[in-house]
């Protein structure tokens, strides 16, 4: 009886530090599991819900595990909670069902709305099953495996993924060395210095890294839906800046020497011929018609009426009636057209030359008229109707630039002339610049589309300039001979005022110190602007 006593005695003995070794295995696990946090390396995420990439990017994704039995798994896109067990070193996890939304890009043409189309989804991840294994939870699965980490490095790693060093990208680089180039142009050179500096630092702003996946939004980028950019950027996409910028032109456009001198209206018109090659030539290239006509009014060298057209035929919206949508092209489109407007000083002096002679350029035209204040208050009204029938679809554009000379000349408006004149499109020429600059995000700016049409920019620029030279010719030759036409107020029939007119004056006075040609180059260079919003309301009369 006394051994069997002893027996049962070593077997309780023997069960008793069994169970206090598993108490203390189980206690030692459950402790380890619940201090710091452990992080999954392998999971991967799809970035820029705006652009189309098959590209992953690492994102940590933390699990919690709280003495109470609760846990929580975090990553960039949801948070999951549930409970946890723990039985020796196997660990389960039961996951809570969750209701997760899901963000779309937006690509209704009628929603008049730049944020995500949404869908919802319950999720119910179940059950994992998990060995822990020194610092590693062992799923079974190298996606799901865990390693254990201290909050405090769990802290920095997460600070250091939303970081620009970490989302940093060549195109990232690349795109703020251009915003850079654009900026030493205008401070060194005064090239457009109204618009490159804001466009400068708009490329900046546009391409500090920051990281995106999808279905989530920091609400910081330009195309994340919320974010004070993209509210900023609506009035590119949605078309309003352009018409108040208009309306500022036309409150500090004098139209004297076109009234006085109505037939250099005709070089307005002529110069536009590059805003129709350059269409012929984007639907060469593949471009579908309506992106291809937003591409064309590069040619119209009017910085405004290309992101007002882009905005309604390329805005990465609209549905063409083979059910493709038509490509985001507004923030190329605008940069080209900007970009070309600021090097007229460098651009057309060449063309100018190579198309006349040391002859033609040093022609003295005959000084224009004096025009009465009748004549410059009925101009833009007549102006208004003859244009707006001819291409109703232009009126948002013409009717601001006629709104604001009218403004302007009526005299009896002069405060509000002078507040269209100045402090609105001062604003509104610094929130479109910043906005249009931002707009080129490197993966979505740096493609094969956007190389093409800076090159069909280009050659824009030099048929609109080419064009108006040539007609000017033509128009010497017929005109009579006490009221020659130089042929050098041709090329300011592009709608960059007033750079272009300068651009003529300037090599006016290199030939002959005494010749002035300014008042005669306005003529054309704003019924340039008036030809360039009638051109962009013909094509969108056609391709909408």
């Amino acid at each position: 009886m006394r051994k069997l006593y002893k027996l049962v005695f070593l077997m309780i003995f023997v069960l008793g530090l069994g169970f206090s070794s598993f108490a203390q295995n189980h206690t030692d696990a459950a402790a380890k599991l619940t201090t710091g946090k452990w992080i999954n390396h392998t999971d991967g995420y799809v970035p820029n819900p705006i652009g189309v990439s098959n590209t992953t990017v690492k994102r940590y994704k933390t699990i919690e595990f709280k003495k109470d039995l609760s846990f929580t798994m975090d990553s960039v896109k949801q948070r999951f909670t549930g409970h946890w067990l723990m039985n020796g070193d196997e660990l389960t996890m039961i996951f809570n069902p969750k209701k997760v939304t899901h963000l779309h890009k937006n690509i209704d043409p009628n929603s008049g709305s730049n944020a995500y189309l949404t869908t919802t989804e319950i999720i119910d991840l179940g059950k994992r099953v998990a060995k822990l294994e020194g610092d590693v939870l062992n799923f079974g699965n190298s996606v799901l495996d865990c390693e254990h980490n201290s909050g405090a490095i769990v802290g920095l790693k997460n600070f250091y993924e939303f970081t620009g060093f970490a989302n940093v990208t060549g195109g990232h680089l690349l795109m703020i060395l251009i915003g850079l180039v654009f900026i030493f142009l205008a401070i060194k050179y005064d090239y457009e210095p109204l618009l490159l500096i804001p466009i400068g630092t708009g490329i900046i702003i546009g391409n500090i890294p920051m990281f995106q996946a999808v279905d989530f939004n920091l609400k910081l980028g330009i195309y994340e839906p919320g974010s004070v950019m993209n509210i900023l950027y609506s009035g590119v996409v949605n078309g309003w800046y352009p018409p108040l910028i208009f309306l500022g032109i036309g409150a500090m456009t004098d139209f004297s020497s076109l009234i006085s001198n109505p037939r250099l209206m005709i070089l307005g018109a002529a110069a536009q011929i590059g805003i129709f090659a350059t269409f012929l030539g984007a639907l060469a290239l593949g471009f579908a018609p309506p992106e291809a006509g937003a591409i064309g009014i590069i040619g119209g060298a009017d910085g405004p009426t290309a992101i007002f057209l882009s905005s309604k035929l390329a805005n990465g919206m609209n549905v063409m009636a083979n059910g493709e949508t038509v490509k985001n092209l507004i923030g190329p489109i605008a940069i080209a057209a900007y970009s070309y407007m600021a090097l007229v000083p460098v651009i057309q002096p060449p063309i100018i030359n190579l198309l006349t002679t040391k002859k033609e350029r040093k022609i003295k035209m005959k000084p224009p008229r004096a025009v009465t204040r009748l004549e410059k208050i009925i101009f833009p009204i007549v102006g208004l109707l003859l244009t707006a029938y001819i291409s109703p679809t232009a009126l948002p554009l013409l009717g601001m630039l006629f709104f604001g000379n009218l403004l302007k000349e009526s005299t009896v408006t002069a405060r509000l002339a002078d507040t269209a004149s100045n402090a609105l499109i001062n604003t509104i020429t610094i929130l479109l610049g910043v906005t249009v600059g931002a707009s080129t995000q490197a993966d979505v700016f740096l493609t094969k589309d956007s190389i093409l049409i800076f090159v069909l920019g280009a050659a824009s620029f030099v048929v609109a300039t080419a064009g108006g030279v040539i007609f000017a010719k033509v128009m010497n030759w017929c005109s009579p001979k006490d009221r020659p036409i130089n042929p050098m107020v041709g090329a300011a029939g592009v709608s960059a005022v007033p750079d272009s007119a300068r651009v003529v004056q300037n090599m006016g006075l290199q030939n002959d110190p005494s010749n002035h040609l300014l008042m005669h180059a306005m003529a054309p260079n704003v019924s340039g602007v008036i030809g360039s919003a009638v051109g962009a309301g013909i094509l969108l009369s056609f391709l909408m």
